[in-house]
């Protein structure tokens, strides 16, 4: 079964509680191909439900959600055999290198052995791994762990990648390199749906934004409108506004508070 809308997601009035406590409470938003859509909030704001929900690993109580024209949950194994994902925490096998790695994940997507070998070396390539592909994980730095981790999310030639806080925890060089590599997947006509901590990243890497707050949308636009919408530019500024002084002023949150 598949729709005919051509958005790669299309989520409509989606609903998630936990014990009576609204934890996605009415989200609706659709990503246009070739576009990095960003999902920012607060701690707590819904964010992670909402991705596991897209990516039908959790059941919603209400709302609907399209996924590469199948319906989810009841077509999201289909449906995620199209997705890359790269989780909030690296979840890599320790006891495999970073080739055997790749390997091991694109057998799950039963794609020929002889396939996956083929597309390895390019992949390590793209995360700046060419010389690790017999190397262990565990010797890996924590930049290359999470650069891999996206090489191993693109194994199946994804159409669209769901990215969980890519680069937290990394050092600023090391988040540099994941943007770019983001970039050019953006570039190669990729479509990225983001979440992150970051609000330079989101301002870097997104065309278009949404934040969450309690489940609820309570701004949405590309990070230029939301910034000119909320902090036009005036004689008396001491500095040119940023998109976390817009999440600051929505929400009432330091954006990293636990």
């Amino acid at each position: 079964m598949h729709d005919d809308d051509d958005s790669p997601l299309r989520v409509e009035n989606l609903r998630k509680a936990y014990d009576g406590k609204p934890a996605v409470d009415g989200l609706s938003f659709a990503l246009e191909r070739g576009e990095c859509f960003g999902l920012l909030g607060p701690n707590g704001a819904g964010k992670t439900t909402t991705l596991r929900c897209c990516l039908g690993l959790t059941a919603p109580d209400a709302g609907t959600i399209t996924l590469l024209g199948e319906p989810v949950p009841a077509h999201a194994r289909v449906a995620r055999e199209r997705v890359g994902v790269v989780p909030q925490f690296d979840n890599l096998d320790p006891d495999f290198t970073a080739a055997e790695n790749l390997l091991i994940y694109g057998r799950y997507f039963a794609q020929p052995a002889a396939a996956i070998r083929a597309r390895i070396p390019a992949l390590l390539e793209f995360a700046g791994l060419a010389s690790k592909a017999g190397v262990g994980i565990r010797t890996l730095s924590g930049g290359m762990k999470r650069r891999l981790t996206l090489a191993r999310a693109l194994v199946n030639d994804p159409e669209l990648l769901v990215l969980d806080e890519p680069t937290t925890g990394l050092d600023p060089q090391a988040r540099r390199l994941i943007w770019d590599g983001l970039k050019k997947l953006l570039d190669q006509g990729k479509t990225i749906l983001l979440t992150t901590h970051f609000m330079d990243e989101a301002e870097y890497l997104c065309d278009r934004l949404v934040i969450v707050d309690s489940g609820r949308i309570i701004a949405e636009g590309s990070p230029r409108a939301l910034i000119d919408a909320h902090f036009p530019v005036s004689p008396s500024s001491l500095r040119p506004a940023n998109l976390e002084d817009v999440f600051l002023k929505l929400t009432g949150h330091e954006l990293r508070d636990g």
